[in-house]
């Protein structure tokens, strides 16, 4: 079995959504074995509040010591300044003792985004989490143009060759579209296909 772990951070549910998206892709690949979780919160629960964010108590908090357990990892990492929030920086500076040991070298990397606005930043999100995941020595995955979804302009829309993405709207009223979560689990998909011909 090739086991992928769907990571996320997700402040207000539009990258939870996509993170379930992109892990249905993955399950439809005979033989994967997907796990879906979460990076721990660093926002103070009253601040949480104050700002209505969205509480998932259902989704386990990963541990950065078991990545290692799996074949391949996909973030899902929403758009803050144009980067990965500090939520899920934080989680991977904790990866410094599975570089040491290269225990992610070889394996399949990939990222999903979200932003506010159609040109936020989640390229370039997506763009500078791939920069962490080649540090680890892994192999990159994105969302490869045989997805012709991404083709179309008749919409305003997310999804790029470097990862799935989606657009949430100033006021974070805008839920994913329909083309944006077949992104998600084409790339999904796509991600656990290739780690089962690597595992393999």
């Amino acid at each position: 079995m090739a086991k992928v772990l769907v990571l996320y951070y997700s402040s207000y549910g539009h990258i939870s959504t996509m993170a379930q998206a992109m892990a249905e892709g993955a399950r439809s690949v005979p033989g994967t074995e997907v796990a879906v979780k979460r990076v721990p919160e660093l926002v103070p629960e009253e601040v949480r509040q104050k700002a209505h964010f969205k509480e998932e108590p259902n989704i386990p908090i990963a541990d950065p010591n078991e990545l290692a357990n799996y074949d391949a990892i996909i973030l899902g990492v929403p758009t803050r300044y144009g980067n990965m929030p500090g939520q899920m920086k934080n989680f991977l500076d904790q990866t410094g003792g599975l570089w040491a040991k290269g225990a992610l070298v070889g394996k399949v990397g990939a990222a999903f985004s979200s932003s506010a606005t159609q040109h936020g930043g989640q390229e370039s999100t997506i763009l500078t989490t791939h920069t962490v995941l080649l540090h680890l020595g892994m192999v990159i995955v994105g969302l490869p143009y045989s997805f012709q979804g991404q083709m179309g302009v008749d919409e305003v829309m997310g999804n790029s060759p470097y990862g799935a993405s989606t657009i949430a709207g100033g006021d974070g009223s805008r839920q994913p579209s329909a083309v944006e979560l077949d992104g998600a689990r084409y790339q999904g998909r796509h991600v656990a296909e290739i780690a089962k011909k690597l595992h393999g």
